[in-house]
């Protein structure tokens, strides 16, 4: 079995990471690590993360031993490039190329295993929010859990028609003090009072 793990926009030019991955392709995980520790290059650190990252990824999904992989495949490509200038002399400005690189390994097994599958988390359906039937509602035998949502879905929307139709139709006007109407009844407030108001005399 093999993987590939690939890290992107490093800034470091790819000529100088070429000189380190050059050294580590096609040994064995271990080994890789052992080299990466003694180059003096900047560009080890970032593959030798990469490498690590490697290895858990594998270990945690595929449940793969760290002994028993390689570097099958390691490469480096050019990623994008920062320009910037440099003021020089007689009010000239010349170029600076700050160059990126994406390095991808793909890692293998020296030995096959059969261990191919990825572990996966069994994921719960989600709940449906909305009126749930009682227990009381459900009997044995005679009604499933979906067949007592449609009942009760039914009687809520008959039930709602029969409301409605035995609703008394109420005044509301009629609920002043001593059976006058709030229309008439009250005083008004506000500037509508103050202005419209009789005048005595």
């Amino acid at each position: 079995m093999e993987f590939k793990i690939k890290v992107k926009h490093i800034r470091m030019s790819p000529r100088k990471v070429r000189l380190v991955v050059d050294v580590i392709r096609g040994l064995d995980v271990n080994t890789a690590l052992d080299q990466l520790k003694f180059i003096n290059k900047q560009a080890s650190k970032p593959i030798i993360k990469l490498i690590l990252s490697g290895i858990a990824s594998g270990n945690h999904n595929w449940e793969l031993e760290q002994d028993n992989l390689w570097i099958k495949e390691i490469k480096v490509d050019e990623g994008a490039t920062l320009k910037r200038w440099m003021p020089r002399a007689h009010g000239r400005a010349t170029p600076i190329r700050k160059r990126t690189s994406h390095i991808s390994i793909v890692l293998a097994e020296i030995k096959e295993s059969a261990k191919k599958k990825a572990k996966k988390t069994k994921l719960e359906a989600p709940v449906k929010l909305g009126a749930e039937p009682k227990k009381d509602d459900i009997k044995k035998g005679e009604l499933t859990y979906a067949k007592a949502l449609d009942k009760k879905a039914k009687e809520s929307k008959t039930s709602g028609f029969d409301q409605e139709k035995d609703k008394e139709i109420v005044d509301p006007r009629s609920e002043g003090r001593g059976g006058h109407t709030k229309v008439e009844g009250g005083k008004r407030k506000g500037f509508a009072s103050r202005f419209f108001r009789r005048k005595s005399g």
